[in-house]
């Protein structure tokens, strides 16, 4: 019987033959072009390639989620594959510990100077060694804000569809 946390990764769709040796295959640090479509559970699009150009990506860079690129390894080039992703799987679960009080003085000193910000907002806030990181705005309070940093994706249950045009 299956873990409750290995049946909350990632189930395949589409059963893939082992490809011919001749045929390259995703590996963690391919570059490559795809198509690529992130859904909710229900349908609802995230993003889609399919009816424009298609990505041109290499894995272990940062560009699509550990749990995305994942998903990838060892398909074939040619291969379209549908993968349900568990809520742990693609963004990671929900962090409770990333939603965090964040002060006046300190949302003042590392966000965009004057902005006025609604709940609901993405803010940016800028990170020590000139990086950033963002932020939904839950609440706002007389002495600061309270952000949610979590991945907006982050625990939800999701549909990964890839068409691998070619690898390098």
């Amino acid at each position: 019987m299956a873990s409750s946390s290995h049946a909350n990764a990632v189930s395949r769709a589409i059963v893939m033959s082992t490809p011919e040796p001749s045929i390259p295959v995703v590996t963690e640090t391919s570059y490559l072009t795809l198509h690529y479509r992130l859904t909710t559970q229900d349908g609802k699009s995230i993003v889609s390639t399919f009816e424009e150009n298609p990505a041109t990506l290499q894995l272990g860079m940062g560009q699509l989620s550990p749990g995305l690129e994942s998903c990838l390894l060892g398909l074939a080039e040619g291969a379209q594959q549908r993968f349900d992703l568990g809520t742990d799987a693609a963004f990671g679960p929900r962090n409770p510990d990333l939603v965090q009080f964040v002060s006046r003085a300190t949302l003042a000193e590392n966000s965009v100077e004057g902005e006025e910000y609604q709940v609901g907002d993405l803010v940016q806030f800028s990170a020590p060694g000139g990086g950033s990181f963002a932020g939904v705005l839950l609440e706002t309070r007389a002495d600061g804000a309270l952000f949610d940093f979590n991945h907006p994706l982050a625990g939800q249950e999701l549909k990964f569809e890839v068409q691998v045009i070619g690898i390098l």
